[in-house]
């Protein structure tokens, strides 16, 4: 448990300093000027009092217990303090310093010793390289801390390795009106983790909404589990920083972390339902709608505006993000056309005109607070001298209060000028923005994360009929012999073991043997070579397909044996599949995460169209057909200008179990199978390939 860090009944502070301009001299201020409800002392052997409080030369001078104590001293005067500590009883203590893994092997060690002392003495240490907690709660009001924005008591808790960012964070919200819960930066997390706190928020009744900021994930199977349980209660809005290979560097040497160029994070949080930002103003600005607003039952959005062109970017921003503009209901213009201006044509978006009032304004909340076909509401306000906006703006903070559906609004206006406007709306919880398309995303991520809360969890299937032994021992032969790359016929032995439908096959060593092969088949064929130094058939012209008899299949085996002059070479021979649609399903061992599956549309031109999606395995049945419906193509594989569609619920089958094979054979560290064709009634793969 975390209470003993942020809800301390004593706090220390080791190298408290009379001096201004001084970290120590910092966190007692911050204590005493935000009204801490404990004990405060600092530690410092040649003053009497710091900042008015009463100073003492050692921590085992304080006449209390204690639990948090502040070490804003020297990485290397560390250890011997955190023995004094552990001789106090002390809790947790927080290494604000640097000096420790972030600067290489010498700071590492000193890291390592302190640790080792620390569990000696059952401390936690909070850090290092880090700023600290805060805590608004009334029976606690701890700032330890040395930062400088004071916060109102909100409910958005945050969290951010980084201090910088932290502070950036947490300044924005500020600005923004919006309150704080619990605040943590810290540090290198050589002990007290990400996850750890991330658990502490979700079981405080005080937080409704966590900000999250990290450049890598030490433990990425902890941080799923802990992320899955805390978003099915309240949502995580999290931004990861280090995505190119030099701020992947960049993180590694600030924290000492484990960021790298890749996606893994993403598929993470994905996974785990947190509500992914990649630029840090957009997720503050999200947070503020979860302060205030209740979650829409569905995507579709009513939107009121008094001028045309704002809505217009916005119903843009809004329907990119998955929402709609309904119609609306033939009551809901009825009432409309009665109580708006005779001027206004009566429609989704609903143009209420600039010479609108708050009587206007009302009559179209309320009628679209009572439509059922809408979700959300979105307002787009000017405020021209000629109306009474503070009159429209205590209307709309009306409706909002009774939390019917979720009001988000942007509000075009002289910040000074109309100060008492924005203050009225501000403070009646309606969530105001300067820009259409930024009011527009906010929406779309509440929206997202309504989804969220709302999906099937799914059920991980586990095929009974899938052949693990026969599998496995197919990898061990190949283990054995030093093969890193299995056979054609190896790979189509396992996905046969497997239930993975594959087009009919055979292996022939020579070309008598690929005659007999296909007249077993059945014409068409197609054949391709195999051979360990063959790795991209089509690009040497070691594919041919549509072979309608022997003849033409003579040719094709003379051809192969020309350009693909293997000493290992041999002739798949295979039913020639015509028609369908061409996927990929692909499978990749992560050493951090277990596997990555995919799935995209195929062929020749895979890496070109790139219309792929990523999945964690296991995966479950929801999220197959999650992967399948998330690409770009999706309409094509629905069936779209009179062509049928594929059977998508054969093609999640594959998908689900290519999961479950990498996860029973574990040696495999890459599939693809490429292309399956998917039919309107079937699917099969016509090529696959793997490697240990």
């Amino acid at each position: 448990m975390l209470d003993a860090l942020f809800r301390p009944k004593a706090v220390a502070v080791v190298g408290a300093s009379a001096k201004e301009l001084n970290v120590g001299n910092r966190i007692i201020k911050n204590l005493v000027d935000f009204g801490f409800t404990g004990k405060i002392y600092p530690i410092n052997p040649k003053v009497d009092e710091i900042r008015g409080v009463k100073a003492y030369k050692s921590i085992l001078d304080v006449p209390t217990d204690v639990d948090v104590v502040h070490l804003p001293i020297p990485a290397a005067s560390v250890p011997p303090v955190i023995d004094e500590c552990g001789r106090k009883g002390v809790k947790f203590v927080i290494l604000n310093g640097g000096g420790f893994a972030e600067t290489g092997a010498q700071g590492e060690a000193i890291e390592q010793d302190c640790m080792t002392r620390a569990k000696k003495h059952n401390i936690r240490i909070f850090g290092p390289n880090c700023q600290g907690i805060i805590n608004t709660a009334a029976e606690s009001r701890a700032y330890c801390n040395f930062t400088f924005t004071k916060p109102n008591p909100g409910v958005v808790s945050l969290i951010a390795l980084s201090g910088g960012v932290a502070e950036l964070l947490h300044q924005s919200l500020f600005q923004m009106g919006v309150g704080t819960r619990m605040y943590a930066s810290n540090g290198n997390a050589c002990d007290v983790s990400i996850p750890e706190i991330i658990k502490y928020y979700g079981e405080d009744e005080g937080t409704q909404a966590i900000v999250l900021y990290v450049e890598g994930l030490r433990d990425p199977d902890t941080f799923l589990k802990v992320a899955q349980k805390v978003v099915a209660k309240k949502p995580i809005l999290a931004m990861k920083a280090g995505r190119t290979e030099e701020g992947a560097r960049a993180a590694a040497s600030h924290t000492g972390g484990l960021a790298k160029k890749d996606i893994t994070t993403d598929l993470i949080f994905e996974k785990a339902g947190i509500l992914c930002f990649h630029d840090e103003q957009e997720l503050c600005q999200a947070a503020a709608v979860f302060t205030t607003q209740p979650l829409p039952k569905g995507r579709r959005v009513g939107v009121i505006t008094n001028t045309g062109g704002p809505s217009v970017i916005a119903t843009d921003v809004l329907v990119s993000g998955s929402l709609t503009t309904p119609p609306l209901s033939e009551k809901t213009r009825a009432i409309l056309t009665e109580k708006l201006l005779k001027e206004v044509t009566v429609r989704n978006p609903v143009d209420v005109l600039a010479t609108a009032n708050a009587d206007h304004f009302r009559a179209a909340l309320d009628a679209l607070m009572d439509d059922d076909a809408i979700d959300s509401i979105y307002i787009s306000m000017v405020t021209p001298f000629f109306v009474d906006h503070g009159a429209i703006a205590r209307q709309i903070v009306e409706v909002n209060r009774f939390k019917r559906k979720p009001i988000v609004c942007t509000l075009m206006t002289d910040k000074e000028g109309c100060a008492e406007t924005v203050n009225i709306l501000r403070k009646g919880g309606v969530p105001c923005y300067d820009f259409p398309s930024t009011a527009a995303r906010v929406l779309v991520s509440l929206t997202r994360y309504s989804e969220i809360r709302r999906r099937q969890a799914g059920r991980i299937k586990h095929f009974h009929d899938a052949d693990r032994v026969k599998a496995q021992a197919i990898v061990n032969k190949a283990r054995n012999i030093g093969q890193a790359r299995l056979p054609a016929d190896d790979v189509y032995e396992i996905m046969r073991a497997y239930g993975i439908p594959v087009a009919d096959w055979k292996v022939a060593k020579d070309a008598a043997g690929a005659l007999i092969a296909a007249r077993e088949i059945g014409f068409p064929v197609a054949i391709k070579a195999d051979s360990q130094s063959i790795l991209h058939k089509s690009e040497m012209g070691a594919v041919v397909t549509n072979l309608s008899d022997e003849a033409h299949l003579a040719q094709a085996i003379e051809r192969i044996g020309k350009t693909c002059r293997a000493p290992d070479l041999r002739f798949i021979i295979q039913r020639h599949v015509e028609g369908g649609k061409e996927v990929i399903v692909g499978a990749k061992a992560d050493p951090e995460l277990g596997h990555l599956i995919m799935f995209g549309m195929g062929g020749v031109y895979v890496e070109v169209l790139n219309d792929v999606a990523f999945r964690l395995a296991p995966i479950t049945d929801v999220e197959a057909r999650e992967m399948i419906l998330s690409l770009k193509a999706a309409p094509i594989l629905k069936g779209v200008r009179g062509e049928r569609g594929v059977d998508r619920e054969r093609l999640a089958e594959i998908i689900e179990r290519v999961s479950q094979l990498m996860i029973d054979v574990p040696d495999i560290r890459e599939i693809d199978l490429n292309p399956v064709i998917a039919f309107e009634d079937r699917a099969c793969a016509v090529d696959a390939r793997i490697i240990l």
